[in-house]
């Protein structure tokens, strides 16, 4: 009953194609909507509160952060009872790294709500993955620790359709390229140049995976390991090329 009077409420409010979007994709009736509207708040929009406080998305995000980590912990925990806290440690950071994240939080839709500068792709940013993360934040503040236990384990943990072969897939690229290289006698090296973002005060890093002095993947990247992980990614991915070389 409850539910229904708040449902009701939000109806008659000027933001309610917000707080039905915020249901769609959560499954969860919005209470304090001012903990929603802060999750998707980047900081390149330079808002500031009445105290003249930054208000944006960043303190949610590492609220959300933790409470994902716990929860995926938890979950992990029940469900693999047979695994050392070494293995349960590298499947959980493969659940909540960032690419993992990035993906869900577009698949989600929440770049419909993320308000920030003007980008060319959001998707070539870690944008989505803070938003999403910061939405935990607040689901957790609004709705408390069950709801959002929920709604990780809807949303994120079981929308990996088989978990065993998701967490042990190894997406370390650039540890990958590398063995790749001294198995076939050929030379691995990266460069990597750092750039000004489209968002302020915040850069883009590029770089270049190249075999035996031929480059053969580019990749950009919030950070320098995420630009070389792409751009390894990418060079795995022109196998022709490399069999070539590794002929030659």
């Amino acid at each position: 009953m409850k539910s229904i009077l708040i449902s009701l409420k939000l109806l008659v409010r000027k933001d309610r194609k917000f707080y039905c979007l915020i249901k769609k994709i959560t499954g969860i009736t919005p209470v304090n909507a001012h903990y929603y509207h802060l999750a998707f708040l980047h900081k390149s929009l330079m808002r500031k509160d009445e105290q003249g406080a930054p208000l944006n998305n960043e303190r949610l995000e590492y609220l959300g952060d933790a409470v994902l980590s716990a929860v995926v912990a938890h979950e992990l925990f029940l469900r693999f009872p047979e695994k050392d806290e070494g293995a349960l440690t590298k499947m959980r950071s493969r659940i909540v790294n960032r690419h993992n994240m990035n993906q869900l939080a577009l698949k989600m839709g929440l770049n419909q709500l993320i308000r920030t500068q003007p980008l060319a792709d959001m998707a070539q940013t870690h944008i989505p993955g803070d938003a999403l993360e910061a939405l935990i934040g607040a689901i957790y503040l609004d709705r408390g620790y069950k709801q959002t236990y929920r709604f990780i384990l809807k949303k994120i943990i079981n929308k990996q359709p088989n978990l065993i072969s998701f967490v042990e897939n190894d997406t370390n690229f650039k540890s990958l390229l590398i063995e790749w290289g001294q198995k076939n006698k050929c030379n691995i090296h990266f460069v990597t140049e750092e750039y000004p973002s489209q968002l302020a005060n915040e850069m883009i890093f590029v770089a270049q995976a190249f075999i035996n002095n031929k480059m053969l993947g580019e990749g950009e990247g919030s950070s320098k390991k995420e630009a070389q992980q792409n751009a390894a990614c990418k060079a795995l991915s022109n196998v022709s090329e490399i069999r070539e070389l590794s002929l030659n």
